[in-house]
């Protein structure tokens, strides 16, 4: 879900900005950072950035850069005739009126200089004249945003499957060492016996092996962890935006490899569970950034 839209679109006074920023996110929460936009067309465009965009913490920028007509001053003409009245008649009352009349080019330099007679044009940026083209902007951010997210999406895409192809690999080691075990199980029983000087008839000795290999057997997790990769890999490729689906199968994935190494009773195991779980936390922590 992280990305970086931008365009640009020049208007009468001056060239508009338009910048959209997006990181990991549950829903889409959408930021507009800007006093520019009208208040009408907030909420529309906020739907067109939710319909596009799906997912994330969304930051919307607006900047303007007037140009030199539109970053012109403007004198207050009544503001400053005010000042002018006052001006004379102060000087009347200190009699110095022909002094100020004798002087123009000083009067009016004084003039300028009061307070708010320039002020800057103020006028919209944003009409319902220039907004086809504002909204043009928008859309080209849009765009721009969401092929950044489709090259880092392939990116990702790649990256979580060949972890979970890993997974299935590592879940052939498992299996190979299956006889291992199974071995192992009934050299331990048969050295316990040894050791407390017990005699183990054959039968009695298979029972006990019936007993070990059923609690711990992993036959069915190794099945569903395989079905849940191969699903995994399926949502990936066929779901649009797979993003919280995904998750859900990675919980379910966690939840038979962790079965597997609480009932694994070999070293071997042990180890390929703990690089599975590895691999499994780096999927995990890959996902929340697919929508």
């Amino acid at each position: 879900m992280t990305g970086y839209g931008r365009a640009e679109v020049l208007l009468e006074g001056g060239k508009l900005t338009v910048e959209i920023r997006s990181v990991n996110g549950k829903n889409a929460e959408i930021s507009l950072k800007t006093s520019l936009l009208p208040k009408d067309k907030e909420m529309p465009l906020r739907k067109k950035i939710a319909d596009r965009l799906q997912r994330g913490t969304i930051d919307v920028f607006v900047g303007w850069e007037p140009n030199a007509s539109g970053s012109a001053k403007v004198i207050n003409r009544e503001l400053a005739m005010d000042y002018y009245r006052q001006i004379r008649e102060l000087a009347g009352e200190v009699g110095a009126v022909n002094f100020i009349l004798n002087d123009p080019n000083q009067l009016l330099s004084t003039l300028l200089r009061m307070p708010d007679v320039l002020d800057s044009a103020k006028h919209e940026v944003i009409t319902a004249d220039n907004w086809p083209q504002v909204e043009k902007a928008f859309d080209e951010a849009l765009e721009a945003i969401v092929a950044y997210r489709v090259k880092e999406g392939e990116a990702l895409r790649r990256d979580v499957c060949d972890r979970v192809r890993l997974i299935l690999s590592l879940e052939d080691e498992v299996e190979g060492y299956e006889s291992e075990r199974i071995a192992t199980v009934r050299d331990r029983i048969v050295k316990t016996a040894e050791d407390l000087r017990l005699h183990l008839d054959p039968e009695r000795l298979e029972q006990e092996m019936v007993y070990y290999l059923e609690k711990y057997d992993i036959n069915e997790e190794k099945v569903r962890l395989r079905q849940h990769c191969k699903y995994f890999l399926d949502t990936v490729e066929s779901e649009p935006y797979p993003g919280k689906k995904l998750g859900f199968i990675v919980q379910e994935m966690g939840r038979e490899i962790n079965t597997t190494g609480s009932k694994a009773n070999h070293s071997g195991i042990q180890k390929a569970v703990v690089r599975m779980k590895d691999e499994l936390e780096k999927i995990r922590e890959q996902s929340l950034n697919i929508l």
